[in-house]
């Protein structure tokens, strides 16, 4: 899946990149017509430990999908994102097939 990765105010390394794109790649295994998605990762300026913001948005035909999450790490709020999505995807499958 094409993922275009956006670090707002700072450079995120490759590592990174790589963890959330393989994170996300895991997502087509429960839907296999994710078109593509955009990943933001934010730092935020307040004082709390839990100032890493990582937003994921899919396109699926028809639809967008979109989650929000806020860690102390960029890795474990891929892996919160990633999850929501999964079940949005779940969701969304169940829909479809149910029509």
């Amino acid at each position: 899946m094409k993922l275009q990765m956006h670090s707002i105010h700072f450079d995120a390394d490759q590592k990174l990149v790589d963890f959330i794109q393989k994170k996300a790649n895991k997502l087509d295994t429960f839907y296999d017509r994710i078109i593509d998605g955009e990943v933001f990762m934010r730092l935020e300026k307040d004082n709390e430990r839990e100032n890493k913001l990582l937003e994921i948005k899919l396109n699926i035909p028809g639809s967008q999908l979109f989650a929000k999450e806020k860690s102390k790490s960029f890795e474990a709020a891929a892996d919160e994102a990633v999850e929501a999505l999964r079940r949005q995807l779940k969701k969304h499958k169940e829909k479809m097939t149910a029509h």
